[in-house]
């Protein structure tokens, strides 16, 4: 019977929320899949997820919903998280921290356990515990609940996400990078059956800096003189892999994907056209 997965990356602003309400039709008729996922750490304002994003993403399908150093920005989610059960925080952070890093689902009589890690590198905001060491505890336990294991590694550099991937071949079904915003090249399925990505990429606009206005961005390169710029939203963009899996929680194929969304149309331009016309 086996077990086919959708994890989608990083959603990054209301275009990755609207991007993925315009493509999700396309994404189950494409793939059919028993559960879907994905990365929402850039959701809500470009950092972080709020509760009316977080409910909303459910509503529209996604099975869990990820997050990474931006777990605990917006402080609604930060005391919505105990009652959702569906977001997840980095599991190696303290367990006395709202929420939970890891979570066996059950769907359609199939069960399969989500576990998000962070890395410890380039993330100066936070500070976690070893994700390597995370994942050998978390691995043997849930390995008695399921054997679909997928690991959501939020890493800032490839070196980390290379090595995790290394060393989690044959704990786990799947590690799945993201942290970078771009879509990688190299997903291939390990020498002991583990799916592997170092990026998922995102769900935003494809003509932006990570989602957010490049002219801005450019800016802050010329000058040096940080800035909060606004997200962009033109050519939206689903980025993610499709993942086939074994009985046995073996990795059978892993498909990275780019499917087209619709562009966000304010409410105020919308009447203007019908105005105009």
């Amino acid at each position: 019977m086996g077990l086919t997965i959708v994890f989608l990356g990083e959603i990054v602003g209301k275009t990755g929320v609207f991007t993925v309400k315009s493509t999700m039709p396309e994404i189950r008729q494409r793939f059919e899949p028993d559960f879907i996922f994905a990365n929402a750490n850039s959701a809500t304002g470009g950092a972080g997820i709020g509760i009316q994003h977080a409910v909303y993403l459910r509503k529209l399908g996604i099975d869990c919903i990820t997050m990474g150093e931006a777990a605990y920005y917006k402080p609604d989610m930060t005391e919505f998280f105990p009652k959702a059960g569906w977001v997840l925080r980095p599991a190696n952070l303290p367990e006395a921290d709202p929420g939970r890093g890891w979570r066996v689902f059950e769907k359609n009589g199939k069960k399969v356990a989500v576990v998000m890690l962070l890395g410890q590198s380039g993330f100066a905001r936070i500070h976690a515990d070893n994700p390597f060491l995370a994942i050998d505890r978390l691995s043997n336990f849930l390995h008695r609940e399921t054997a679909y294991i997928i690991v959501n590694f939020h890493a800032a550099t490839t070196a980390e996400k290379l090595s995790m991937a290394r060393y989690t071949n044959g704990k786990v079904s799947a590690i799945l990078g993201s942290g970078g915003k771009v879509l990688t090249a190299d997903a291939r399925i390990l020498s002991q059956k583990t799916a592997a990505i170092t990026d998922l990429g995102r769900t935003g606009s494809m003509l932006s800096v990570g989602g957010f206005d490049p002219e801005a961005k450019v800016k802050e390169f010329l000058t040096g003189i940080p800035t909060w710029c606004r997200e962009a939203s033109a050519q939206p963009e689903a980025q993610g892999t499709c993942i086939h899996f074994d009985d046995d929680g073996s990795a059978i194929s892993i498909e990275p994907f780019r499917i087209c969304g619709k562009e966000v149309v304010d409410e105020g331009e919308s009447d203007s056209k019908k105005n105009q016309g």
